[in-house]
């Protein structure tokens, strides 16, 4: 079973913000993150189990996806998110993600799992760790780029 765990971090609403995310495959793991400079925290949670899945490399075998977003979990793992398909997605958010998910879904129909967020479970600890400083780097990159544009 593969075991991937995501977080997703914003600093404003929308603001500078990151995800992380951990695959575990038998005793292999892989870290991933990265930040974006104009984000909202649910796209973050989304991107973080987007990119999870979209790292695999083997097809035929089960996974299991934890996410503290319960925006997440409970679009799929209510069925939600077939609802909006069907309508097209009219009044809802993050319809590019949520259309990029999809496939994905289809593919390898994960299962989801929603853990508490800051409890002290070590890999959304770590997600947490690694979506904060990707985000932080969005931030650090927004100043540098505004320190560059002011000189003359």
């Amino acid at each position: 079973m593969i075991k991937i765990y995501t977080d997703g971090a914003a600093q404003g609403n929308p603001g500078p913000g990151g995800y992380g995310t951990i695959l575990k495959y038998n005793k292999a793991e892989k870290e991933l993150s990265e930040g974006f400079r104009l984000t909202t925290n649910n796209r973050m949670e989304l991107l973080a189990v987007i990119r999870g899945l979209e790292a695999i490399k083997k097809t035929g075998i089960s996974i299991t996806i934890y996410s503290d977003s319960k925006y997440v979990v409970e679009a799929v793992e209510k069925g939600w998110l077939w609802n909006w398909e069907k309508k097209n997605f009219k009044d809802k958010a993050n319809v590019d993600l949520w259309k990029k998910y999809i496939p994905l879904h289809r593919q390898y129909n994960p299962k989801f799992v929603w853990i508490k967020g800051h409890a002290g479970h070590p890999e959304n600890e770590r997600c947490d760790e690694l979506a904060v400083m990707a985000a932080q780097g969005a931030v650090l990159l927004i100043d540098r780029e505004y320190e560059l544009s002011q000189k003359p």
